[in-house]
């Protein structure tokens, strides 16, 4: 209660709690999951049975359109390690695949637009 006998307000900083409770209080993935890789879908055997809100379905609907890990953070609001564990539980499941960076022969094109992303992503965080 507040000085005047009313409930205090919460605060408008979102909860750390909530999101560590999405990976049972694991922080690492099992799979090597760099910032800037690309994450892609890939058509599991089963379909996926999570409820509408399931953070795992709305990190399947973002790899639709291969964002990083780190890109797949900002969108979502989540703790960088909240989401790479939650990707690599994925990865793991069948759900997406990470795709390789870019190789030797990328061009500078390339390699800008990957800076690029994962400048974006970060920022975003």
């Amino acid at each position: 209660m507040g000085a005047h006998g009313k409930p205090e307000r919460e605060s408008a900083e979102p909860s750390l709690v909530r999101p560590y409770t999405l990976t049972a209080g694991r922080t690492a993935s099992t799979v090597r999951l760099p910032l800037e890789a690309p994450v892609g879908v890939v058509s599991p055997q089963q379909p996926p049975r999570w409820p509408g809100s399931d953070v795992r379905g709305q990190i399947l609907e973002l790899c639709a359109e291969r964002p990083s890990v780190a890109e797949i953070a900002a969108h979502l609001s989540l703790p960088l390690g909240v989401a790479r564990v939650l990707v690599g539980d994925l990865v793991v499941q069948g759900y997406v695949r990470v795709h390789t960076t870019l190789g030797e022969v990328a061009t500078a094109d390339e390699r800008r637009e990957l800076i690029g992303r994962t400048l974006r992503g970060l920022r975003a965080l």
